[in-house]
């Protein structure tokens, strides 16, 4: 009998916290969740390894409401198994992180952070659109309470608008999976792709997912509750946030839109298209403008997103590729700089760049890995940022020349706001760091893992292309992009292509021909 290890990973945190809820004692309950995030660690480097290719793996498949066409089934794929990775790894960190900050009701946040984990591992896993959509509402609660509770000064009104803006996009989720079911009789989402739907009603189920996912990357103009959040949460509960929850609408756009409604995706690439454009440019200039650190960082946030959706929208292989791997590369790096900002403010009582000039003198330690983050975060080679936006951009050259000029901008932006507020920090004058403590070993435990990450992937990306190219090839050779093809718009500079090669461009990006036979077939402008 097979290991269910996709549902152990998922209902390990989620019983420990109904354990735990019982435990009286404050330091118990927080060492009990660093043991549980540290074995769901092992577990997951034990048995999260497949072949690389676009089949489901780990499946896990039994009745639970069959004549309503519900099933328990949990999967992974070249989509999915990163996103699995980075919510694990993502669970120690903020234990760690939060050790000496969270003083207050520590039973309950530690609660909250393992009901959160356990969740949106489920959310990755859900291979059922009812069991998709009760891990999806299940994390809604949890991150709520982080802001609500161990928030700042205004956590009540970002709590409350992050609660509201998501629960909105959830009612609209739950409508589209309902017309999903009457459509196709089950909430299977593999037998649902290979469901054959007309036009109009690709255009109504792809709005519905659209509006929902793009609530949870956000995308502009949806990310107002974005820095509200960020700002007010705690240091854990901006590290879950940007490592895990903004990726979640990403997912869902490679993994329903794109294989539920593939004409209404093409039909809407325009669209999503400019909006990820305006996303990159307009994140970038608003960071530049930031005098508080952390809402700098939340703001770029909104940018690298617009990064991702641009990969996901134009049906590039490399593109998609790039987009899978940016979300890791995203979840890191920003996550690592929210857990700087928290020893910075444990520090300094200030997130604001005028009161914390200076530092590099003072704790070098802190402003030697602010700079390998920094650098990450701009996609400096070398960096696993490099890695993820070069296949990106790489996609749009080949689509959308326009896009890729927008693109370079935007790219430009990134660096000179993190450049500004690094420089700023490191020596800036009058100096604020005398008398700082430098990091301590609990804090350096927490950046090592990052920082091995950012370098992983920036200098031997092989293992993380390997495992997302079968997935990123099939998604792209199944959107039929035609010459003729329904859109709400061109964009100045689109590369036209002909219909009977979409697929055999799609698939092309993987790797340079090698063969005689392909001379001479690359794609037409």
């Amino acid at each position: 009998m097979e290991i269910p290890i996709l549902s152990i990973l998922i209902f390990l945190p989620l019983a420990a916290a109904l354990l735990l809820a019982f435990v009286p004692n404050a330091g118990v309950v927080r060492a009990a969740a660093l043991a549980v995030s540290l074995a769901e660690i092992v577990l997951a480097a034990l048995f999260l390894n497949f072949e690389p290719d676009a089949a489901l793996h780990l499946v896990e498949k039994a009745d639970w409401l069959p004549s309503l066409g519900m099933s328990y089934y949990l999967a992974a794929d070249g989509i999915s198994i990163l996103m699995i990775w980075l919510s694990i790894f993502t669970l120690p960190l903020c234990v760690l992180c939060s050790w000496s900050s969270v003083a207050e009701r520590v039973k309950e946040f530690h609660l909250c952070l393992l009901l959160m984990t356990g969740a949106c591992v489920g959310v990755f896993c859900a291979m059922d659109l009812v069991l998709f959509y009760v891990f999806w509402e299940a994390m809604l609660i949890p991150m709520y309470l982080l802001i609500a509770v161990w928030g700042g000064a205004r956590r009540r009104y970002a709590s409350i608008k992050f609660f509201i803006y998501t629960l909105a996009g959830s009612v609209l989720l739950l409508v589209v999976f309902a017309a999903l079911r009457m459509a196709g009789g089950t909430f299977s989402i593999p037998e649902l792709m290979r469901l054959e739907t007309g036009f109009s009603f690709q255009i109504w189920i792809f709005l519905g997912l659209a509006l929902a996912f793009a609530v949870k990357i956000p995308m502009f103009p949806l990310h107002t509750w974005l820095p509200a959040a960020h700002v007010e949460a705690p240091a854990a509960g901006s590290v879950m946030l940007a490592a895990v929850l903004l990726k979640m609408g990403a997912y869902g756009f490679l993994r329903f839109c794109l294989p539920l409604a593939p004409e209404a995706s093409a039909y809407f690439a325009p669209l999503m298209i400019v909006l990820s454009a305006i996303a990159i440019i307009y994140g970038g200039l608003v960071a530049l403008g930031q005098s508080d650190v952390k809402r700098l960082v939340a703001y770029s946030s909104v940018a690298h997103m617009g990064f991702i959706t641009m990969g996901i929208f134009l049906f590039r292989e490399r593109g998609i590729q790039g987009a899978i791997i940016q979300m890791l590369n995203h979840g890191v790096v920003t996550g690592a700089l929210f857990m700087l900002i928290g020893f910075l403010y444990e520090r300094t009582h200030s997130r604001e760049i005028g009161d914390n000039l200076g530092l590099g003198k003072w704790i070098p330690a802190f402003m030697m890995f602010w700079g390998v983050f920094a650098l990450a975060s701009f996609g400096f080679p070398g960096t696993n940022g490099f890695v993820g936006e070069m296949l990106i951009f790489l996609a749009a050259f080949a689509r959308q020349p326009v896009v890729f000029g927008l693109m370079i901008i935007g790219a430009l932006l990134g660096a000179a706001y993190m450049f500004r507020v690094s420089l700023k920090m490191a020596w800036g004058s009058p100096s604020k760091g005398k008398g700082l403590a430098d990091l301590n070993p609990r804090e350096w435990i927490c950046l090592i893992v990052p920082v091995a990450l950012v370098f992983w992937i920036g200098l031997a990306p092989g293992f993380f292309l390997k495992t997302t190219q079968a997935s990123a090839k099939k998604l792209a050779s199944d959107i039929k992009l035609m010459k003729d093809a329904p859109a709400m718009f061109r964009i100045p500079g689109q590369w036209e292509f002909e219909p009977a090669r979409a697929g055999a461009d799609a698939a092309s990006d993987a790797a340079p021909d090698t063969g005689p036979e392909n001379a001479g077939k690359g794609e037409r402008p």
